[in-house]
């Protein structure tokens, strides 16, 4: 059966990305968190295209298929977020309609922030503010929580206890952490174990991590968007599954300030990976938010 995307591969922003598309229409831009690649939106590509937009998703520098510079300062914020603007223009857009999920999310709040002029409207999928999750940082709720991210900037470590036993954590992951049963099936793990084995993919992945965690204990803040403000002046669609167990929902609390067109659409039931937990949901509130209409309430069980 032939796939509901194509490949394709470009030189943006100094390096060579891997993306697919789909579909017809204006630009919808999907970005993946971790420790995903392309693949973590293969429920929303098809409908997304079908409702008539052309949808592109990339594996994010690190990824997959995507070039792997070497160094923690190849996966600073700024760099990557450069990535983002990049491909947008590769694509011979104006802008774009970007949603972002995890680590994607955290890049879609900083195009929001310092490129507001690429964003036609913005979807973030449990990805916390970074002026927010800075001060929710101050917390116990959520520093309990964050203790992997801590874990991750040893060396060498983290990327061996992804390894061992043929990825038995990676697997871990998907197969306990979702909510919906078979959200993640055996076929879809194969296939993230295949994305995670690519050389050099693992630690250009947790350098994510690693430069985020070199820049708060150097003080520098990602919160503040090119006016020293951290507004997002972008029409914005918050996406949350209050299952997550790695970010609190206290992650929404006074989001307003930062976020004056806001929608928040909370999904109990789903956990930190609410594509593959809630995606009827999940591309409903998508396509309706691109096309700019009312949000709907979920249909009775």
């Amino acid at each position: 059966m032939a796939e509901a995307w194509t490949h394709h591969f470009g030189a943006v922003n100094g390096i060579r990305l891997h993306w697919v598309e789909a579909g017809e229409g204006p630009l919808v831009l999907l970005l993946h968190g971790f420790p995903e690649f392309w693949y973590g939106w293969r429920n929303q590509i098809p409908a997304l295209a079908a409702a008539g937009f052309r949808v592109v998703a990339p594996d994010m520098r690190g990824y997959n298929l995507s070039d792997k510079p070497k160094g923690v300062r190849s996966y600073g914020a700024e760099l990557l977020t450069d990535d983002v603007a990049g491909l947008i223009r590769h694509l011979g857009a104006e802008r774009a309609h970007v949603a972002g999920h995890d680590w994607g999310g955290v890049l879609g709040w900083r195009l929001g922030m310092r490129r507001p002029e690429l964003v036609e409207r913005l979807v973030i999928i449990n990805a916390p503010h970074p002026a927010v999750f800075g001060r929710e940082l101050k917390h116990p709720r959520q520093l309990l929580r964050s203790w992997y991210a801590g874990f991750f900037q040893l060396p060498l470590l983290p990327e061996a206890a992804f390894r061992a036993n043929d990825h038995a954590l990676l697997e871990r992951v998907f197969r306990n952490s979702p909510r919906r049963p078979g959200a993640y099936t055996d076929e879809d793990i194969r296939l993230y174990k295949e994305a995670v084995s690519q050389p050099g993919a693992l630690t250009a992945m947790l350098n994510y991590y690693r430069a985020f965690g070199r820049n708060t204990l150097r003080g520098k803040s990602d919160g503040e968007g090119a006016g020293g403000d951290g507004i997002v002046r972008r029409p914005t669609l918050v996406i949350w599954g209050e299952q997550d167990t790695a970010l609190t929902t206290h992650n929404l609390d006074g989001l307003e300030r930062y976020v004056p067109d806001l929608r928040i659409e909370r999904i109990p039931e789903a956990s930190h990976w609410v594509p593959a937990d809630a995606p009827e949901r999940v591309n409903r509130l998508m396509i309706d938010f691109f096309r700019d209409l009312p949000t709907h309430p979920p249909a009775p069980a």
